[in-house]
């Protein structure tokens, strides 16, 4: 269902509006975030990191800070000093922005605590505002104040940009959606340019941003099939795409920039970039006669850039987690289920990433279908790419952000026009329940963490789990692990899981965590964890480990309990003593024990 033609076309030229329903949008952010604060005031507190990722982030900004160089996004209180990581230091500058400024006012843990929530809390603004723009280009003012009203309440973007979520999902989507609105609108080289430099800054952020990147650019291709008059768009974007990419690249890799790689933005994809604009260009000045010879000139371009990856770079094509060895893939890759499909996922979690997709297709579709011909194309435009970002999403669950986003302004049409029919009915009762369900149909996340309540309500393993938790016999969350505080600065072996949240808040180092250009720690880890206690006391001792600790209850270590109940992590939990192992009192659940080591070897007189 959507809003009639002739509403959209009024409503959509009214641009005299346009700042009421940014007001609206501000003040519907206002109103999120006080909600969000509330909700989240213990976590914030206590710094309770949402994801292991963010305290990851906390810890770039820190060494930055204290003097790591601009070029190493090295972790070097892992593994010795040498654990490497791809992150970009693009995501670091706000957070390092509102540190400095607010640590000589506030002291450092408060600095810490503004930051983290300052920061996604605008990327949540931004996000709102950008689909108020797409939503009025594409549906009228209307919709675009409901637009306003839905991103807040769709869980896999406030997921991502939730108060101490500082990770860089956030960012792919409000760059993503900054190339969008570009596309959307009335088309110029300004606008090409700016397009082309949000997805040069969203592949800088994170190479998975990719298949959003050429999905908006090939429908800016297409677009010039149809319009040969967005010529200049098209050339603007591809040529700033490619030109900011290398730019962006030399200004955070630096001495690093010849470096290969595939999980990264490095030579193979900006070369690749690069024969893009150039074969962009060339099939513009020859495909100018005719919709087919346009098409066909594009579509060769596009097999040109292709075939340049795959003679440059074939490794590019197999993944970043290709070469993991298989006890890591197995164990940690296969586990991480926000980069699985969705039909993996548990579900509740594959209903609360899919259901706006699928509504934001079905009404953005018919919002397609309705509309006149100055908004057919944008509609078909932001329809072609929620397809995309939805089929990306069915692999990849963590893109699902994305794809919730795009869905909003279709949902956002949709329940304008059923909020105009529930207004109609004359009984009051059937007219409240009318309006409620028109809100859970545009955004039906919502019932499945109901429906999750509810089996959880009735399920006894979930109950034991949480009466070991709140008794303190199991860890509720990995918060818990920061009891090893207590122990002196040290080298700690302990789960991939805790790894960062260990060095976020304590003084200690570790051997490593589940990042895959380091495999040989995490593997070291997961085999110590999994194998037998001689072969841990082997890894272990090897390691220069101080002590062991870990979480029992969190799902790592319920992964090696139900996988390998004879290994070392289920023994420790059923609590067996080992002679090299010395248990150390803690508060809380967590458990330690410090690694006795045998003396040497007496040196024998000649």
């Amino acid at each position: 269902m959507s809003v009639p033609a002739s509403r959209q076309t009024g409503a959509a030229a009214g641009s005299g509006n346009s700042g009421g329903v940014m007001r609206a949008a501000l003040v519907a952010w206002l109103i999120a975030s006080l909600i969000f604060l509330m909700i989240g005031a213990k976590d914030i507190t206590i710094l309770r990191f949402s994801d292991p990722d963010d305290a990851m982030r906390l810890l770039e900004v820190r060494d930055w800070l204290a003097g790591q160089s601009w070029w190493d996004v090295a972790q070097h209180r892992f593994n010795h000093g040498h654990f490497p990581m791809h992150w970009s230091r693009l995501v670091d500058l706000p957070l390092a922005a509102i540190l400095i400024a607010a640590t000589p006012l506030f002291g450092e843990p408060a600095a810490t605590r503004l930051a983290m929530t300052i920061v996604p809390l605008l990327l949540l603004l931004a996000t709102m505002l950008l689909l108020v723009q797409i939503t009025r280009r594409t549906a009228g003012v209307e919709a675009a104040r409901y637009a306003a009203l839905l991103t807040p309440l769709t869980l896999p973007l406030v997921a991502q940009m939730r108060p101490l979520r500082i990770d860089h999902h956030g960012w792919q989507v409000v760059l993503a959606l900054v190339a969008v609105t570009c596309l959307l609108h009335r088309p110029s080289a300004r606008l090409g340019a700016l397009g082309g430099l949000a997805l040069a800054a969203l592949l800088t952020i994170s190479i998975e941003g990719l298949p959003i990147a050429i999905s908006i650019a090939a429908v800016a291709a297409v677009a010039w099939v149809w319009k040969p008059e967005r010529r200049s768009f098209l050339l603007a974007m591809m040529w700033v795409l490619a030109v900011s990419a290398i730019a962006l690249h030399l200004v955070t890799r630096g001495p690093g920039f010849f470096q290969p790689a595939c999980d990264a933005i490095s030579p193979a994809w900006l070369l690749t970039l690069a024969v893009a604009a150039v074969s962009t260009s060339v099939a513009v000045s020859i495909g100018r006669s005719t919709a087919i010879a346009r098409f066909a000139s594009l579509a060769i371009a596009g097999a040109v850039t292709g075939v340049v990856l795959i003679l440059y770079a074939p490794q590019c094509l197999s993944g970043p987690f290709a070469t993991l060895p298989p006890l890591a893939y197995q164990i940690w890759y296969l586990n991480v289920l926000e980069g699985r499909p969705v039909w993996q996922q548990p579900i509740y979690q594959a209903f609360v990433t899919m259901a706006v997709p699928v509504v934001g297709l079905i009404a953005t579709s018919a919002a397609w279908l309705r509309a006149d011909s100055e908004h057919k194309p944008r509609w078909a435009m932001l329809l072609v790419l929620l397809i995309a970002a939805t089929t990306v999403t069915v692999f990849v669950d963590r893109a699902g952000a994305t794809a919730n986003a795009l869905a909003i302004p279709g949902a956002a049409a949709m329940l304008l026009a059923l909020l105009m029919r529930a207004r109609a009915i004359p009984n009051v009762a059937v007219r409240t329940a009318a309006t409620a369900a028109a809100l859970i149909i545009a955004s039906p996340g919502y019932l499945a963490v109901a429906g999750l309540a509810w089996a959880r309500s009735g399920d006894p393993v979930w109950h034991h789990r949480t009466a070991l938790s709140e008794a303190g016999k199991t860890c509720r969350t990995i918060t818990d692990i920061r009891s090893v505080a207590e122990l002196p600065p040290s080298l700690i072996f302990a789960p991939l899981d805790v790894g960062p949240e260990i060095l976020a808040t304590t003084q200690h180092r570790a051997i490593g965590s589940g990042y895959h250009r380091s495999p040989q720690p995490m593997t070291t880890i997961i085999r110590s964890f999994a194998a037998g206690p001689e072969h841990a006391r082997r890894a272990i001792l090897a390691s220069g480990a101080d002590y062991v600790a870990v979480c029992p209850g969190l799902s790592e270590t319920e992964l090696y309990r139900q996988k390998f109940p004879a290994g070392f992590s289920a023994r420790l939990e059923r609590g067996e003593q080992f002679d090299w192992l010395e248990p150390v009192a803690l508060s809380g659940p967590a458990r330690a024990w410090r690694v006795i080591r045998p003396l040497p070897s007496p040196t024998r007189r000649p």
